[in-house]
């Protein structure tokens, strides 16, 4: 029986993202003392990429998918981060710093890219006017009202249709 295949199981970030998550642990191992902190922050950020990359992915409305994408792309720029103050502080060597944060790029790069394609799919923008007030020209000699003028009664139509009006009340044809 083959292994399930889930849909975020085929995108290429999230196969990156789990082999730098097995990277970071590894580096993570000599950290302790006054990097413990660090370490546990650098840690949850890194398994955070994966995991929201997963849930964003399964998610159905381009705007959720989109959300998740980008609390993960956060995620890895937070992982920078915690591994710059760790260089920094003597925590990581400067060969695993660089290799690490090669990724890193990598990553952000292809979150970024999947976060604007997702943003780019749907209507193109319009320019509505709702609230744009139009001059009518004719305005002024729509509306007269003479006020000696009598209203003209009813009058049968022209066209010899008979039988609807008499020109004070509708007649009904018998």
């Amino acid at each position: 029986m083959t292994e399930p295949i889930f849909d975020h199981d085929r995108l290429d970030v999230y196969r990156l993202s789990i082999e730098y998550v097995a990277s970071s642990f590894a580096a993570a191992k000599d950290l302790n003392g006054c990097h413990r902190h660090a370490r546990d922050q650098w840690l949850r950020a890194a398994q955070s990429i994966p995991l929201n990359i997963a849930e964003g992915n399964g998610k159905r409305s381009l705007k959720d998918r989109s959300r998740f994408l980008d609390i993960a792309r956060g995620s890895a720029l937070e992982c920078v981060a915690v591994q710059d103050v760790l260089a920094a502080t003597d925590g990581l060597g400067d060969d695993r710093h660089g290799e690490l944060r090669r990724t890193l790029h990598r990553i952000v790069s292809m979150l970024t890219r999947l976060i604007a394609r997702s943003d780019t799919v749907g209507e193109p923008a319009v320019k509505h006017t709702a609230g744009v007030e139009y001059e009518y020209r004719d305005a002024e000699y729509e509306y007269k009202y003479d006020e000696g003028r009598k209203p003209e009664p009813g009058r049968p139509p022209e066209d010899g249709l008979r039988g609807f009006t008499n020109g004070k009340s509708i007649v009904r044809p018998g």
